[in-house]
């Protein structure tokens, strides 16, 4: 209790008073922030604090990053029902649902392949060649002729195996050389060379090496043929404007040098143009040179077929056009190529342009064109799915109507009179052992029919007309009495 009298007393009183206006100025305070909220992210706090206004204080400083800490390392103890198990689950859970959101939901879509694929294709490309000229130089040891007659790789590798030894050539060989080489002439040219060839002879663990040798070379060959074709139909499910654009393999290198389809679709036309061409660009910034027309971009044919006063213009040109194509193909949901086509008509129109002078169609009306394209092949992809499906539906509209017309006949309730006299029916043909029935019994059996739908409507419409009467009745007499 406060003192009553004497200055202590007032002191105190004064005292108690400046408490109680401390109270009151942090109540107000309270009053306008009455549930205070700790967030771990900032950019989560400042809508939330919007949304929920002046009653709610959003903080995210250190000491909510601290409590947030505490509680994740102590969750299973603070939470009793969940368990260290049920940690690693959720963890588990949560690590899957990255990870496919990385590898993506369209397995089709999946450039990963493209770019393992490219990258295998090109270091086969170096390695066949490579153990080609190894194999030629070896066996031209032994039958030098053979180099000058068969210039291409994989056939002189195939010649190799067939041949053997030089010294067992004869007309009997000239049936798998014409297979290998396609032609009768050049495998008659050979079979000679080998009988006047003036190459060494060898021994015969010397020419089993040698052809095992090229046997590795073969299967390397058939190898890059077959990695060849798997890039093709890739390409097409992946990236099918881009490919039917500039070819698959050039789209594929694009798209393995950018990392993603996604990344390639996101550079601008000129990062398209010089792709791969990083170092001369750097060079040239540095030395205040010139920077380079293009990079992967000169393996397309459209460089290479216009005049070297037009291939930076129709570089330029090209990679504004792959930069399309690949925004299409990364953002479409359609499989189709009409964008890539109409795209490569474009292009060839161009290098016409420079050639001829001939206009060009406007990008306007070729994008419009290319689109109604597309809505034509959607609308018969579709056609075509409903009609793979059309039998089913028949049956269904089929059986749909037999029901139906099932319920219609089941739908009348015959009456009791009915039913006897059916009855009767039924004994009388039993005795007299016919089906068929005199017309008068089928006549008279409508008429039962009939007569008692007549009278139900006479009654409705007596009813009607005496509830009609009874309105007009009382009508009348609320206006007399009015």
């Amino acid at each position: 209790g406060r003192k009553k009298g004497g200055g202590d007393g007032e002191g105190d009183d004064e005292d108690g008073d400046e408490d109680e206006d401390e109270d009151d100025k942090d109540g107000g305070k309270k009053g306008s922030a009455v549930v205070r909220i700790g967030v771990h992210d900032a950019k989560i706090g400042a809508p939330l604090q919007e949304a929920l206004g002046r009653r709610v204080a959003v903080s995210a400083d250190e000491r909510v990053a601290e409590l947030l800490r505490g509680v994740r390392m102590h969750f299973a103890r603070l939470h009793g029902d969940i368990g260290p198990q049920d940690l690693i689950k959720a963890q588990l859970g949560l690590a899957h649902a990255f990870s496919r959101s990385k590898v993506k939901f369209n397995v089709h879509k999946v450039d990963n392949m493209i770019i393992q694929s490219i990258a295998l294709l090109d270091q086969l490309e170096k390695d066949v060649n490579t153990f080609a000229m190894r194999a030629r130089e070896w066996y031209s040891w032994h039958f030098p002729e053979l180099v000058k007659i068969v210039t291409d790789n994989y056939q002189y590798a195939r010649c190799v195996r067939v041949i053997g030894n030089k010294s067992s050539a004869s007309e009997d060989s000239l049936g798998p050389l014409t297979d290998v080489l396609g032609d009768e002439d050049k495998a008659r040219e050979v079979v000679d060379a080998a009988k006047t060839s003036m190459g060494t002879d060898v021994s015969e663990l010397d020419l089993a090496n040698i052809d095992s040798f090229a046997q590795r070379v073969v299967e390397l060959a058939d190898f890059r043929k077959g990695l060849h074709s798997y890039l093709v139909s890739k390409m097409k499910n992946v990236a099918p404007n881009l490919a039917s654009l500039i070819g698959e393999q050039v789209a594929a290198r694009l798209i393995s040098h950018a990392g993603s389809l996604t990344n390639l679709a996101k550079y601008p036309a000129s990062t398209v143009q010089i792709l791969g061409a990083e170092k001369a660009l750097f060079r040239a910034l540095k030395t205040k040179g010139k920077t380079p027309k293009y990079g992967l971009l000169f393996h397309s044919t459209f460089i290479g077929r216009a005049k070297q006063k037009n291939k930076g213009r129709i570089s330029r040109y090209l990679a504004n056009k792959c930069s399309i194509a690949s925004r299409v193909d990364c953002f479409s949901e359609s499989s189709s190529d009409v964008y890539g086509r109409k795209l490569r008509e474009q292009l060839e129109e161009r290098l016409l342009f420079y050639e001829t002078g001939a206009t060009p169609r406007k990008n306007l009306d070729v994008m419009r064109e290319a689109m109604e394209a597309a809505r034509v092949e959607n609308i018969e992809d579709d056609d075509n799915q409903n009609t793979s499906r059309l039998p089913e539906t028949v049956r269904e509209s089929k059986d749909h109507k037999k029901k139906s017309k099932r319920k219609r006949s089941h739908g009348k309730v015959p009456s009791r009179h009915d039913e006897d006299e059916n009855n009767a029916e039924e004994d009388d043909v039993e005795e007299g052992g016919n089906d068929e029935r005199p017309k008068k019994n089928r006549s008279s059996s409508r008429d039962n029919h009939e007569e008692p739908d007549r009278e139900s409507k006479k009654k409705r419409r007596k009813s009607s007309k005496g509830k009609d009467e009874e309105r007009d009745r009382s009508k009348r007499k609320s206006s007399d009495a009015k």
